[in-house]
């Protein structure tokens, strides 16, 4: 057994969405009252987790979600937990749930998804010469919406909780920034004697808050894709390549059922659309230099976030702190609502580009471009033969594809993958270029190595990708 599956007991289908998100995984109260460990900065922070656990500022205000047993116990990582224990999973489940339980995936639907992808393996499989399923057996798993988010963080977290670092050194910026007027902070006077022991606090607290910071990140905008998404590959993120799960496919039935059902499509075309759309990504982003090369710059792109620590003491400034709040119980209390509330993940990251990421951007963007103009221009060969309604489905999902609401966007900005209809376009151009000149061979040469990657100029310019490789051969 896995254990990191959302299984409510020990006999059930970790992929059943029978998972109650808001449950915990001891048998004590999670939000009982721990006895006060005599260290006030340990006190501290365990209150702070308490305000954090109890739900204050996340999305529509959801409560029960267990953080952390106790941050002032040492803090906690975000690796290695099962999904009881695991914040980012935690909150991730709660918030594509919204909250409520969901109902099993019909076991007819799930036999049904798992023929059809048996068709959408092997049409793929023949059109790209590509192999699809790196262990030797592709798996389909029609799942509930908070079982997607919970076999989804460990995807996204790598990019997340690195983009979520919070400057924690603060004590010399918030120093020297009371000497500027348009910088000080509220009620903080550089030449008070307590404002260093105030600003060192702040700093520790910062830093004992990061990892809860990373987990609320990850966790609301993975549980917010869950409540969206269609299949693992609605964002052209690679998967882990490694693992019991990876070569499983995720098809989120509700999401599925639900599009079928307000755009009036024929429930067994879309399912077919959505197996031949995750195994023609699954295959795209299985060859090894093109899961690493995206992969790296997603995690370039994420780290390099550079939260501007004006910006941080600007919000902090604004809770009214004054140097001798530390020693005040009850304003320490306030002081800590109003720094988890002005700490709202996309306050704090609704930051410009840093020029790191401005270089890393034309890279990114091209190479996503060649992936989804390669996936598309396969659903099109092969869909049409195979979909009897596959104009329809598919103007329906590129549609949507496009016209992502501002708070899914979000997610698309912070990972640097931005799904307009122009990176769409780009793509298609692209791959039409290479087609006209070379047919699906020329598409194949994509996959001979890293150094057969075209440049972001290559990606607008295809004859020019095609000459360069004519010249190394």
């Amino acid at each position: 057994m896995n254990p990191e599956d959302p299984e409510e007991d020990d006999s059930a289908d970790p992929y059943l969405g029978n998972a109650d998100p808001n449950r915990g995984g001891d048998s004590a109260d999670p939000f009982g009252e721990s006895p006060s460990s005599g260290n006030p900065t340990s006190d501290i922070l365990d209150l702070l987790g308490d305000l954090f656990t109890r739900g204050a500022g996340l999305p529509g205000g959801m409560t029960g979600i267990p953080l952390t047993p106790s941050l002032g116990g040492g803090g906690f990582e975000t690796t290695g937990f099962s999904n009881r224990s695991d914040p980012a999973r935690q909150i991730a489940m709660a918030t594509a749930s919204e909250g409520s339980s969901e109902p099993n995936v019909d076991p007819v639907v799930r036999m049904d998804y798992e023929s059809l992808v048996r068709v959408a393996e092997l049409q793929v499989a023949t059109w790209t010469g590509l192999t699809v399923a790196r262990s030797g057996r592709l798996d389909v798993k029609p799942v509930t919406r908070t079982v997607w988010a919970s076999k989804s963080v460990d995807a996204y977290r790598p990019y997340l909780e690195t983009m979520a670092r919070l400057p924690t050194d603060l004590t010399d910026h918030m120093s020297k920034s009371t000497m500027d007027e348009d910088l000080t902070i509220e009620n903080l006077d550089g030449d008070d004697p307590h404002a260093s022991q105030t600003l060192s606090w702040i700093s520790g607290l910062l830093e004992s808050m990061a990892p809860v910071l990373a987990a609320i990140t990850t966790g609301t905008m993975v549980g917010r894709l869950a409540q969206r998404s269609l299949g693992s590959y609605d964002l052209p993120i690679p998967r882990p390549a490694e693992g019991p799960d990876a070569d499983t496919l995720l098809v989120v039935a509700p999401n599925v059922d639900s599009f079928s059902t307000d755009w009036s499509l024929p429930a067994e075309d879309l399912r077919l659309w959505i197996c031949l759309h995750e195994v023609a990504h699954h295959a795209v982003l299985g060859v090894p230099h093109v899961r690493l090369a995206l992969g790296d710059l997603l995690a370039r792109h994420a780290g390099a976030f550079r939260t501007d620590p004006a910006d941080l003491g600007d919000l902090i400034g604004d809770i009214g702190l004054d140097s001798t709040d530390i020693n005040d119980p009850n304003a320490v209390v306030e002081t800590l609502a109003g720094l988890q509330q002005a700490l709202d993940p996309e306050t704090v990251l609704d930051a410009v580009r840093s020029p790191e990421q401005e270089a890393l951007l034309p890279r990114l963007e091209a190479l996503v471009a060649v992936v989804i103009g390669v996936v598309d221009h396969v659903m099109d060969d092969v869909g049409s033969r195979l979909i009897g309604s596959y104009q329809q489905v598919t103007e329906a999902l590129r549609r949507r594809r496009v016209t992502t609401s501002e708070a899914d966007r979000f997610v698309e900005k912070v990972l640097g993958i931005d799904l307009t209809q122009a990176q769409v376009d780009r793509g298609s151009a692209f791959v039409g270029g290479v087609v006209d000149r070379e047919g699906a061979d020329g598409l194949a040469r994509l996959w001979k190595g890293p150094e057969s990657m075209p440049t972001p100029a290559e990606v607008d310019a295809p004859g020019l990708w095609l000459a360069r490789l004519n010249l190394a051969d």
